[in-house]
């Protein structure tokens, strides 16, 4: 019958935890009734509520255009849609500073569960127990619309997995596996919980100042609604909305090795806090990323720490007991998955916040690799980007479809100038010049090159392991 999933919830879930590449699910979500989901349904159920959108420049430059050059508007989605379609409305609007030719918005990370608070039935719209995980809804998961050309700068998630659900319209995903992480001169500024982004803009390298990029190895997929991505732990990803008005829904997937990320994670907040904190603030530094409300104490700091570090070491121990460390309840994972990464969005405080807990709530069985992957036309392969091509999953049914390389990244116009604001309203995003790259040759080291040597990933990754080891004497 038409309801007959190609696999199994436990099949699912095994491929999931065990598999290492990217993927792409087909006609595992034909009965979700959030695939109804789009816009203008949004819009109805949302009834006026305002929510914020990000907005950027569709001319890519050198630099990548983070979260903190960005202008910001609080804005109902029937103002968002009248904007996308040039409506007259939208001339004395939220939006009636941006000219839609020149900017995108994108209302990106938003919970589901704080959103549709009062609409709690909505939640079972999303149904991620057909890929293993019961009692995982809406609840547990984040909403993300925007308009052609809206990007998230390319970074890597440090905890769980992710699996992406497309609702309307149609993402490009550029994403890059782990060993790739060098290539892709990763840094902590700005700096966001749980984040590492790429000093490359991946819609417009800068090969002389970041030239081993040339290296990295894109893994390229076009993503159709009704489709659902499997994002890896710790694999790179640049996504960029490529139709005039996108809807996706993501969940994170915990997984055992977010344990010993939460310690490296705690040790990176130390070192930028502080680090960052001691400059002198008329620099105008913008290192902390909008979706960090303040730069935490060093008395706070620490207590991240400690916990993240007695949540390890009581797993580890669990683990070699051989006692199972489960998670007890569901209303666990909905709070840990609002903790994610804008913990202070949901208003988590530090003292409450379990995602630095001493109890080991989200252990995550090892799955056994399985003996063959299931490739085919329900589980499709982004395979790595070759010279000339790009596979992209276009269709429902899994069809691969080509593009040219030499096709611009979602229709964007890729130009090596950022263009410069006239209107007073735009002065807040894009003031730097793209000579002012990151990586500009000059004579005398800034905090930032101290802080890239930092808290680079590796260093962090043996730092943590010194810490822990020190805890176990």
């Amino acid at each position: 019958g038409e309801d007959v999933k190609p696999f199994t919830p436990e099949k699912t879930k095994e491929i999931v935890m065990s598999l290492q590449q990217p993927a792409v699910f087909c006609n595992m979500v034909g009965d979700w009734p959030a695939l109804h989901w789009n816009v203008k349904y949004l819009s109805a159920m949302l009834e006026g509520k305002k929510i914020q959108f990000r907005l950027g420049l569709k001319t890519v430059d050198l630099v990548p255009q983070f979260e903190t050059s960005c202008s910001y508007v609080e804005a109902t989605l029937e103002e968002f849609l009248a904007w996308t379609c040039g409506q007259p409305s939208c001339f004395s609007g939220p939006f009636s500073c941006y000219d839609y030719s020149k900017y995108w918005a994108y209302a990106d990370y938003k919970y589901i569960a704080r959103i549709f608070e009062d609409k709690p039935e909505i939640f079972q719209d999303v149904r991620w127990s057909d890929f293993g995980f019961p009692g995982r809804s809406g609840k547990e998961s984040t909403l993300w619309i925007g308009s052609e050309g809206a990007n998230t700068p390319c970074h890597l998630d440090s905890y769980g997995c992710n699996l992406v659900l497309q609702i309307q319209g149609r993402k490009r995903w550029h994403l890059f596996p782990p060993g790739d992480t060098s290539f892709l001169y990763p840094t902590r500024i700005p700096y966001e919980e749980s984040s590492i982004f790429s000093k490359v803009n991946i819609a417009s390298p800068d090969l002389k100042h970041f030239p081993e990029f040339r290296n990295s190895t894109a893994h390229v997929v076009t993503l159709s609604p009704g489709q659902v991505l499997l994002v890896p732990r710790h694999w790179w990803h640049y996504v960029e909305s490529i139709d005039p008005v996108t809807v996706s829904i993501n969940s994170w997937i915990e997984l055992d090795a977010d344990h010993e990320a939460r310690v490296e994670e705690a040790i990176t907040r130390m070192l930028v806090c502080a680090i960052k904190s001691a400059e002198n603030p008329s620099d105008g530094d913008l290192w902390l990323n909008p979706t960090e409300v303040e730069a935490t104490s060093h008395e706070i700091n620490l207590q991240y720490l400690n916990k993240a570090v007695s949540a390890y070491l009581k797993c580890q121990e669990t683990s070699v007991s051989g006692q199972a460390c489960s998670s007890s309840s569901g209303a666990k994972q909905r709070t840990n998955t609002s903790c994610k990464r804008k913990r202070r969005e949901v208003g988590c405080e530090p003292e409450s916040c379990t995602l630095l807990t001493q109890e080991c709530d989200f252990p995550t069985p090892k799955a056994e690799e399985p003996q063959k992957i299931p490739f085919g036309p329900h589980l499709i392969q982004v395979l790595p980007q070759s010279d000339k091509t790009r596979v992209v999953v276009e269709s429902g049914d899994g069809d691969l479809l080509h593009e040219n390389e030499g096709e611009h990244f979602g229709k964007l116009h890729c130009k090596r100038k950022r263009l410069l604001m006239s209107n007073d309203c735009e002065t807040a995003a894009h003031q730097m010049d793209s000579d002012c790259s990151p990586c500009t040759s000059q004579t005398a080291l800034s905090t930032n090159d101290l802080l890239d040597c930092l808290v680079n990933p590796r260093v962090i990754s043996l730092v943590a392991q010194l810490l822990l080891e020190r805890m176990r004497v």
